[in-house]
């Protein structure tokens, strides 16, 4: 529970990366013509990639309260997503992009939060993540050890 003003702000500031990837979601979709490599279903990968990132960014925000929460909320903004891009010239609605976009946010957020040691990688800061990735884990050299 939030007890100090302050606090609350600091917590408030954890909506910030979400709201910045969803609009910037919203904008590219509006396009009517998207950049991309010739790559057979690439835009699958990267709607599975984006909702993923996006699903981790809103269960780390205050007021998710259970895993399944973040796959509903970003599920839902995909849906959402792909019937105004149907409004756009040149672009169309598709079921196979909506269910990208979900299966990325359940497989992001069940590794959150059932995986702990991709949870830490998660959370750890940037400049120590190198580390922790080349680094080998301790329950691996204490397997080994025995």
């Amino acid at each position: 529970m939030v007890t100090h003003p302050l606090q609350s702000r600091v917590l408030l500031w954890r909506w910030v990366y979400p709201a910045a990837l969803g609009m910037m979601v919203v904008l590219a979709s509006g396009r009517s013509q998207m950049a991309a490599p010739s790559i057979v279903n690439i835009d699958k990968l990267v709607h599975f990639s984006i909702f993923g990132l996006l699903a981790t960014l809103v269960l780390r925000a205050p007021g998710i309260r259970f895993w399944w929460m973040a796959i509903l909320v970003v599920s839902v903004f995909g849906a959402s997503d792909e019937i105004r891009q149907s409004f756009t010239p040149g672009r169309f609605m598709e079921f196979a992009d909506w269910v990208a976009d979900t299966t990325g946010a359940l497989v992001a957020v069940l590794l959150y939060t059932f995986w702990p040691w991709y949870r830490r990688l998660v959370e750890r800061p940037l400049c120590f993540r190198w580390r922790a990735v080349l680094r080998p884990s301790s329950v691996v050299t204490s397997v080994v050890a025995s």
